[in-house]
């Protein structure tokens, strides 16, 4: 007897194709990791990475939900940097160095958030980049 196969409209046998399974592939990291802290007069951005670069997790103060000034402030900051903790505790990081960059005010309460979140910080370090003599000025205005 000969065994009978539906096919689809693409030509295709219907049984071919078997249903993949959507498993979320879980990373496996370190205990240690590197906390980049951004702070900006607009908002601030915590990024916490592998130490040789891979992201792992991240958070924002925009991305927390907060809009416009409320962005700028230390407790935007703070909230910012409790979720990307979060997400890294969970990925099994223990512990951080952070990196801080920028002049805004949320630099001390997001590694104050990183610190109480359960991360132990190892060092911090400032990050922001001076300029030594600075762009060429514009000429000078005649009148």
């Amino acid at each position: 007897m000969a065994k009978e196969t539906k096919t689809t409209a693409e030509g295709g046998s219907a049984a071919a194709a078997p249903a993949k399974s959507a498993k979320k592939k879980i990373k496996k990291v370190g205990h240690r990791g590197v906390a980049h802290v951004k702070a900006t007069f607009n908002n601030t951005l915590v990024t916490i990475t592998s130490p040789i670069g891979e992201v792992l997790a991240t958070g924002s103060a925009g991305a927390v939900g907060f809009k416009g000034t409320r962005k700028s402030t230390p407790f935007g900051a703070q909230r910012a940097a409790e979720r990307a903790a979060a997400s890294a505790v969970r990925l099994g990081v223990r512990e951080v160095e952070v990196r801080v960059k920028g002049a805004g005010s949320g630099r001390e309460s997001a590694v104050r958030a990183l610190a109480n979140s359960g991360l132990k910080v190892l060092s911090i370090e400032d990050i922001t980049p001076l300029p030594h003599n600075g762009c060429r000025a514009r000429k000078k205005r005649r009148v």
